[in-house]
């Protein structure tokens, strides 16, 4: 146990030192004002988002870009609520703006990529920009891509996602901050890969790709039966195919979204996460999916053992502080970009928590499915 415990330790600490130091190597990206160049074809699939869409909209109409030089999809997928009507008042509000609204087509197990492809065939620009009804968008929001991908001629890039900064019920409030802890070490792990030239996660919140490099990689084809990875596995295919990727770490590209609002809700979420990991084709993704899983099944295995004295405490104390550091290192960096350092101050109970939540939703993602807006799918 003490030996298992030791290496995957060094496994732990090297990649997670490799995320830190990728994360460190990406320059955080500062707009220089160049000319709007590249066209947008914004793509936003909804289903009963009627109490969120009002936020969207408005954000959307706010941005700073040429009217001609980016388009809006919105893609219905069978709302029961007043979601569609909603679009549609907003669509009669706003003439100036290039707006379609669109029924989803079904054809796969996965009703997002559905209205992706949905969207595809309706959109006439060469990028298309993602985000999700749940969000808001920063006004210069294309004004960032449109320089980033203008000067790498990227064929994808990523951007930031971030929670909204609101206050909370004091009960409320730790269980929003320790997910938004979660949040920001996977966003700096996603951009960690883009920086070591390993990309493998990240965010269909905020992600922007060439039309014509989609259908080059084949789209989603070969992943369409999984319900979800409309970002990660389409990712996998643009490293695969060698194109060229990019992490877009600047604050004026930060989108917002909202926390999961129950314990419940954010299980399911996670085990939707957590169920697609076995179909990823990136090897550093999987070395380090499994790396986190045994690092943090260990530790409460070795603490119960260490409880009844079957083990010593005193080597199971030191990685519990090597990991509790390198985690703090990972979070801090990330918490300092999107500026939410306060939630840091919840730290020291999340990482004693969180190996328990961790391999919870690893056990659970093996054994059931999970609810999705709505619909309930089978593992």
């Amino acid at each position: 146990m003490i030996i298992l415990l030791i290496i995957v330790s060094l496994a732990y600490v090297f990649l997670t030192g490799t995320l830190i130091f990728g994360w460190r190597k990406i320059p955080e990206y500062v707009l220089s004002g160049k000319p709007p160049e590249i066209r947008f074809s914004i793509v936003v699939p909804y289903r009963n988002e009627a109490e969120n869409l009002p936020d969207l909209l408005n954000s959307l109409s706010l941005l700073k870009y040429p009217a001609s030089h980016f388009e809006i999809l919105l893609v219905n997928d069978a709302s029961e609520d007043a979601s569609r009507e909603i679009c549609s008042q907003y669509k009669d509000a706003n003439p100036d703006l290039n707006i379609h609204l669109l029924e989803n087509e079904r054809i796969t197990s996965s009703p997002k990529k559905d209205a992706i492809l949905t969207a595809l065939k309706n959109a006439q620009f060469e990028y298309l920009l993602t985000t999700d009804a749940d969000c808001i968008v920063p006004e210069t929001w294309l004004q960032a891509y449109n320089e980033k991908i203008a000067e790498t001629s990227a064929q994808l890039v990523a951007g930031p996602v971030a929670f909204f900064p609101v206050r909370e019920k004091t009960g409320r409030k730790y269980f929003r901050h320790f997910q938004e802890m979660d949040f920001l070490s996977l966003q700096a792990a996603g951009a960690g890969g883009f920086g070591l030239d390993q990309p493998f996660m990240c965010n269909g919140a905020n992600l922007c790709y060439s039309k014509q490099a989609f259908y080059e990689v084949g789209g989603f084809e070969g992943n369409d039966h999984i319900s979800s990875g409309d970002d990660v596995f389409l990712l996998q295919k643009f490293a695969a195919a060698g194109l060229q990727l990019e992490f877009l770490k600047a604050k004026e590209a930060i989108i917002l979204t909202k926390p999961q609002p129950d314990f419940y809700a954010l299980i399911s979420q996670r085990i939707r996460w957590a169920a697609k990991t076995s179909a990823y084709k990136s090897s550093f993704a999987k070395l380090l999916g499994i790396t986190v899983l045994l690092m943090n099944l260990l530790l409460i295995i070795g603490a119960f053992l260490a409880l009844f004295s079957i083990i010593p405490y005193q080597p199971l104390l030191i990685v519990f502080l090597f990991k509790f550091n390198l985690d703090f290192l990972l979070i801090y960096q990330s918490a300092k970009f999107f500026d939410r350092q306060e939630v840091l101050r919840n730290y020291f109970w999340s990482s004693i928590v969180y190996p328990f939540f961790s391999t919870y939703v690893a056990v659970l993602s093996l054994f059931r499915g999970f609810e999705w807006k709505g619909r309930k799918f089978n593992k």
